[in-house]
């Protein structure tokens, strides 16, 4: 075992959790920005704190992002944290199939996280509220910063394909008599509305907000 895993091992699990984290996330960063990754993680363990008791499913909430962003492998979670939650962060984790072009892929990997939390387990729900709650309150507040131009940091830059996916996950979460009532859902809608309640139309092949269509066509004439 490696040294600074077994300078953690007397912590408890949440804290050797994220010190994991911090470790495996070092050098990352919030697209589009020079915010250490590290705090979206953290910041999804505050959201899921506040939904649930739960010391392995707050673990899970640090780490949900290992599996899939860095070079952390599922064994080496086991040994660490247990096989439950593992098996939670393998749930959280998508196929990124790394021999294609992310955004080629963005759609189907999405249409896939949709239908596996239709049928996954509260935990797992909560879970991912937790990171989806962080990543809405990162895109409202650069929205209000910088607008449309926010698109352009992430794989799929159509914000209607964007807003299709957070209204579709909205749906799933509501679902969820665990969920729905929450303060942590309300303002996951409340915020997803405000980002994504604009209407766009196609000018060029590009999605331009509606209000900004005038000054679109001003500047491309």
């Amino acid at each position: 075992m490696m040294k600074w895993l077994q300078d953690i091992n007397d912590l408890g699990l949440v804290d050797r959790a994220v010190a994991f984290a911090v470790r495996k996330h070092a050098g990352q960063f919030r697209k589009g920005s020079t915010i250490p990754y590290i705090t979206h993680v953290v910041e999804a363990l505050a959201i899921v704190s506040q939904l649930t008791d739960d010391e392995e499913v707050r673990a899970a909430a640090v780490l949900h992002d290992t599996l899939e962003d860095t070079e952390t492998t599922k064994e080496e979670l086991v040994q660490n944290f247990g096989e439950r939650v593992t098996a939670l962060v393998a749930a959280e984790s998508e196929d990124k199939r790394e021999d294609q072009p992310a955004e080629e892929t963005w759609i189907t990997r999405k249409q896939e996280t949709i239908k596996h939390l239709s049928n996954a387990s509260l935990e797992a729900k909560i879970i991912a509220l937790g990171d989806k709650l962080s990543n809405i309150r990162a895109m409202h507040r650069d929205y209000e910063e910088i607008g449309e131009k926010l698109w352009e940091r992430f794989n799929e830059k159509d914000p209607g394909n964007q807003g299709m996916y957070y209204g579709l996950l909205a749906n799933v979460f509501g679902q969820d008599e665990g969920i729905n009532e929450t303060e942590a859902y309300q303002e996951y809608v409340k915020l997803a509305s405000e980002v994504f309640g604009h209407e766009y139309e196609y000018i060029d092949g590009k999605p331009v907000r509606v209000s900004d269509e005038k000054e679109y066509k001003d500047n491309h004439k």
